[in-house]
């Protein structure tokens, strides 16, 4: 146990020096689960996924469709509100940028702003310049393995930092919803769940906006 202690402390002090741990987070080797409300069931005959809103037409994809979708694989440091981060963590999924970039979702140009919309009504905003960058994912598989039911299953959203990747915003792990069922794309900002409890809005990692402000 004391190892365990002394090697996790030592690799803290480590990504402190590689700039990589945000302030008042603390690097952790777990993967804690958070969130609000039972884990929703899964069944592939009915699940889908819809891009709607501000795009030229509303696209959905079935489970199976939406497996054949183009694949892509990212790894990112996680850092939750929470307080605690995890590094390195490997993904694999669908980026919302691709499916924008081959046509398979086509925006108007009054979208400038996305709803994620998970099960039980749970809604995360994000501006859309986020949604498009490198850091975000549409996530079905974390380490090579399909992502576990209390982690997201089947899909999930997950943003984090790509190290040496200043330039991209970088918001709290929360900003990607667990158990995805559509997107909506907006012309307007409107907070999620956590931003109308008073969790802060844009969530940037660097400036420690955990809450205070729409």
């Amino acid at each position: 146990m004391f190892r365990n202690f002394t090697d996790r402390r030592d690799e803290e002090d480590r990504m402190k020096k590689e700039g990589r741990l945000p302030p008042g987070q603390s690097l952790t080797q777990k993967f804690p689960v958070l969130h609000y409300g039972p884990v929703p069931p899964f069944n592939p005959a009915t699940w889908d996924l819809r891009a709607w809103g501000e795009v030229e037409q509303e696209v959905r994809w079935t489970w199976d469709q939406f497996q054949q979708l183009p694949r892509t694989t990212v790894s990112m440091d996680l850092h939750c509100v929470t307080k605690w981060s995890k590094f390195d963590t490997a993904w694999e999924g669908v980026s919302v940028k691709t499916l924008v970039d081959e046509g398979l979702i086509r925006l108007k140009p009054e979208a400038k702003y996305v709803v994620q919309h998970a099960e039980y009504g749970f809604t995360v905003n994000l501006p859309l310049e986020v949604m498009l960058a490198e850091n975000f994912l549409l996530a079905t598989h974390f380490n090579g393995e399909p992502i576990t039911p209390d982690h997201g299953y089947p899909l999930r959203g997950v943003v984090g930092y790509i190290p040496e990747r200043e330039d991209l915003p970088t918001p709290y792990l929360w900003k990607g919803a667990k158990w995805l069922r559509s997107l909506e794309f907006r012309a307007t900002d409107k907070p999620g769940f956590w931003e109308q409890a008073g969790y802060h809005n844009e969530a940037d990692i660097w400036k420690e906006q955990r809450f205070g402000r729409y």
